[in-house]
């Protein structure tokens, strides 16, 4: 076997393992669709449509399989519960990124994807946690992870509220931009056409207006943390 045909064989094991790692996750945090997958789709995607390098864009699609790793190693009832978290919660959420670079490093990823995980939570305008990093001080991978993950949250249905619609939840975007979100990854979010995963599941499962209204933002702690 030649060498490259060696390097795809551990890269396909390695994917494997991500992706059962994060159909756990998934199931943990009670999603009723698949998630990360969804996530790594529509992040490299965007990473395509910005011209990210090979390895970036694989290093971006692990870290979405991964990104919520940390919430699973801290086995907290209250991230699966219906209503808002209280200011506690709050503060111990906010660790799991951390652990998440830790869970990853644990499955063998990359020193690049364990960032990713890391800083999955960074906003744009300095006020996400763990490292309060602002606008290019957070790698675009990062930056795309982030927009990716609250989009996918918004249109899936969660304990607390029901999926927005595609409308509602571009509104929801174009909102954050240079808050939460960079606003260059939401113009080239806004801009895919045709990705099956860009569907809302509102669509699918038709609800009232009161169910699909959005719940109120906390600043760090947005409803629709992915």
């Amino acid at each position: 076997m030649s060498a490259l045909s060696i390097d795809h064989e551990r890269d396909r094991i390695a994917r494997e393992a991500y992706v059962q790692l994060s159909a756990a996750a998934d199931k943990f945090e009670r999603y009723p669709h698949p998630h990360a997958e969804r996530i790594a789709t529509i992040a490299d995607r965007i990473a395509e449509a910005l011209h990210m390098a090979p390895q970036d864009r694989r290093s971006l699609r692990n870290a979405a399989r991964m990104h919520d790793l940390g919430e699973v190693a801290m086995e907290r009832d209250y991230i699966k519960n219906s209503g808002q978290l209280t200011a506690e919660e709050r503060m111990d959420l906010a660790r799991h990124p951390v652990i998440g670079e830790q869970e990853a490093a644990r499955a063998s990823a990359d020193r690049a994807v364990q960032l990713l995980v890391r800083w999955h939570h960074e906003w744009w305008n300095g006020s996400g946690y763990p490292d309060a990093l602002r606008q290019t001080e957070i790698p675009l991978g990062a930056r795309i992870l982030r927009v990716a993950d609250s989009y996918a949250a918004m249109t899936d249905d969660r304990p607390y509220r029901k999926a927005l619609t595609e409308v509602q939840a571009r509104e929801e975007m174009i909102e954050g931009v240079s808050v939460e979100f960079d606003p260059d990854v939401v113009t080239v979010l806004l801009s895919l056409q045709g990705l099956e995963e860009l569907r809302s599941y509102a669509n699918r499962d038709v609800a009232s207006p009161a169910e699909t209204t959005p719940t109120t933002e906390t600043n760090l702690f947005s409803s629709y943390t992915g």
